[in-house]
């Protein structure tokens, strides 16, 4: 069983592979950097883990499930009979919450996964497939009930949603507001859009 140390390194070591994969990239990023910025020698590295590939997947994967975490805590504490808006609002919160606390992780998977070796990809694609397949239910419940337009694809609402929450993570600011506010306005963004209604 690993000690609470080496636990510690281990996810320092996640945290700052994150950050480096986040700015400059998987293929541009080395072993060496990542140990440099984690304060252990580079051959310490193969103590946790087996290559840069092994050390990208698990990026990815926590990436993905610390947002996907965050999304169905705050859906799950909803009562039974919560409207469609109120649930899309749960999960857009969650969301928003988990790629903005998790920014590096969160950056990572969107800026690296291109880069990352196919079978990493592949392996990856189940958790991202996961979580499409989460939202789905989500929407397509709320066309079910009728509460979500149909003359809109579902497939095209719930790419442009995600895709506009994901991207949050390289241009939101906390100094020029509440992440409270900030969720508000991009929930009333994504819900009523942005022309007055006349």
């Amino acid at each position: 069983m690993a000690s609470e140390s080496e636990i510690h390194t281990r996810d320092r070591l996640l945290l700052e592979a994150a950050r480096l994969f986040r700015y400059h990239g998987y293929a541009q990023t080395t072993l060496r950097e990542i140990a440099d910025a984690t304060g252990i020698k580079a051959g310490s590295i193969y103590y946790h883990f087996d290559s840069k590939e092994d050390i990208i997947a698990e990026v990815l994967d926590r990436g993905i499930q610390m947002v996907g975490e965050a999304v169905r805590q705050r859906v799950d504490a909803l009562p039974e009979n919560a409207t469609s808006r109120e649930i899309i609002a749960a999960a857009i919160e969650g969301h928003l919450w988990g790629v903005l606390h998790h920014g590096d992780f969160s950056s990572a998977n969107i800026r690296a996964y291109g880069q990352a070796p196919v079978a990493v990809k592949s392996r990856h694609r189940t958790a991202r497939r996961a979580y499409s397949d989460y939202w789905h239910k989500l929407f397509n419940d709320a066309i079910v009930k009728g509460d979500l337009r149909k003359d809109c694809n579902l497939d095209i609402i719930q790419m442009f949603v995600l895709s506009a929450l994901n991207w949050t993570v390289e241009w939101y600011n906390p100094q020029k507001g509440s992440l409270r506010v900030f969720v508000g306005d991009i929930t009333k963004i994504v819900f009523d859009g942005v022309f007055e209604r006349r």
